[in-house]
């Protein structure tokens, strides 16, 4: 025996585009906040309806044209979601939405 505890399980989620499972921090969380406002979640723990989506931009892409983001949020996508610019500013917003909820 090799004692000690079992390795913890890593969360898998699937891909809203492709419908690949994956490893959770292999995926990018696309999250509506309970005020409705839509952006990346890089941390993985903002408040509100979580979507799961493939890094590659081919997944990203299709995500958005094929509405598959739209559905799982229930809200319109922003086309500019996946612009380098939004990461960082979405962020912010989401996580100053949870101290003011």
């Amino acid at each position: 025996m090799t004692g000690g505890p079992p390795p913890r399980r890593q969360p898998t989620r699937s891909c809203v585009a492709c419908r690949t499972p994956r490893a959770k921090r292999e995926l990018e969380r696309v999250v509506r906040s309970p005020t409705g406002l839509v952006g990346l979640d890089p941390t993985g723990r903002a408040p509100g309806r979580g979507a799961y989506v493939c890094p590659e931009p081919s997944c990203r892409e299709a995500a958005l044209r094929k509405g598959a983001l739209r559905r799982a949020l229930g809200v319109p996508i922003p086309a500019d979601l996946f612009g380098r610019d939004t990461v960082a500013q979405t962020a912010d917003e989401l996580m100053s939405d949870e101290g003011g909820a």
